[in-house]
């Protein structure tokens, strides 16, 4: 018992509490109420569900010949429209905001959100700053535990397991890599599925992938983009859609997500043959592979909309840091072509960090039965 405790002591602990954001204030004063961001409140047209409509497959025989067109969707002649992804997190998180103050003055109680981070990798801590920031304007209460790298498997099993039991918390995030004599499958899964904020539990992803079931969470950065397509009004239903990589995090789910929407999906990764043909041929292309430029104007078809979900830091010196943030989309070449796009940065990126509080907000709900 003694040697448990003094390693307890070990760990960094960081307790952040919540801001509120004046702005709302102010407005709740009016009156105003605000529902959750997908609440089951909201009206379709306000909040799309980002898991789509459930239609019946029903086949119909067509005699047409294939043609192949444009799929512009916005026209604003040669110029394409570009998805800027921060007004939208903007809205969103005020949005939460004024509902974790409604949640306050009812219950008195608010979101927690627990992270827990092994070893000092700087792209690591530079998410999680941006993560607790976020949960700082919005009202969510943060956990911080830092692991050494030399940590054991049966040490971080035994953080998120406290984390699993305590009432406190609703959301947990084990920031990912991790070093790798720890397996990452293993420490996902004993994550809670109903506190997986992230959305890799198996339990989560196996409900996405079926029909007419319900997962807990769905992925951030997946819920992002289809969030993006939705408010922009880009049309899914029955559209060709390509998703570049396949990764657990962003491209599996979003491909299911896409589904979803009765898109035609087709997933490009590192062993498809003629990978720009295929692309070529997409209404909606979404890539996160983590390569910079490999998606050039040529691979597009025209009129189609690119999200892009790729972070790379590329090498430029006349940047004041000496590198500069890109996509995995040439934007200068796909600018020219498409209809609409994401730009890197401020694209997904914003987004995808106002669903993370959003599936915070969902899951302290649901914990509270706060409606």
């Amino acid at each position: 018992m003694e040697k448990k405790k003094r390693k307890k002591k070990k760990r960094k602990k960081n307790m952040r509490g919540g801001n509120w954001v004046s702005v709302v204030g102010r407005r709740l004063r009016k009156k105003t109420s605000y529902s959750s961001v997908h609440s089951t409140s909201s009206t379709p047209t306000e909040y799309p569900n980002i898991l789509g409509p459930n239609l019946p497959d029903v086949w119909t025989q067509t005699n047409q010949s294939h043609r192949p067109q444009s799929s512009a969707i916005f026209s604003n002649g040669n110029s394409a429209r570009i998805i800027d992804g921060k007004p939208i997190a903007k809205d969103i998180k005020f949005r939460i905001a004024g509902e974790i103050q409604r949640m306050k003055a009812a219950i008195g109680k608010s979101p927690g959100l627990a992270v827990v981070l092994v070893g000092q990798r700087r792209d690591s801590k530079t998410y999680i700053n941006i993560k607790l920031r976020a949960c700082d304007e919005v009202g969510i209460a943060t956990m911080v535990e830092e692991l050494p790298e030399s940590c054991t498997e049966s040490e971080l099993l035994d953080v998120v397991s406290r984390f699993n039991e305590d009432p406190s918390v609703h959301g947990i995030i084990v920031q990912l890599p991790l070093p790798q004599h720890l397996d990452e499958e293993k420490i996902m899964t004993v994550v809670s599925p109903e506190k997986d904020v992230d959305g890799f539990h198996p339990l989560n992803m196996g409900n996405l992938a079926i029909r007419g079931r319900q997962p807990f969470f769905i992925p951030c950065a997946p819920k992002g983009c289809i969030e993006l397509l939705l408010r922009f009004g880009v049309q899914i239903s029955g559209k060709r859609s390509v998703v570049i990589g396949r990764s657990k995090i962003v491209g599996l789910p979003t491909a299911l997500l896409l589904q979803r929407h009765h898109a035609t999906v087709s997933t490009v990764h590192s062993f498809t043959k003629n990978p720009e043909q295929i692309t070529s041929q997409a209404d909606v292309v979404v890539s996160d592979v983590g390569i910079p430029n490999l998606v050039r104007g040529n691979w597009l078809k025209p009129g189609s909309v690119v999200i892009d979900m790729g972070t790379n830091l590329v090498k430029d010196t006349s940047s004041r840091h000496g590198f500069r943030v890109t996509g995995d989309v040439c934007y200068e070449e796909a600018i020219k072509v498409v209809s609409a796009i994401t730009p890197v940065p401020g694209g997904v990126g914003p987004v995808t960090i106002s669903m993370l509080l959003s599936n915070t907000l969902d899951s302290a709900k649901r914990a509270f039965r706060f409606t």
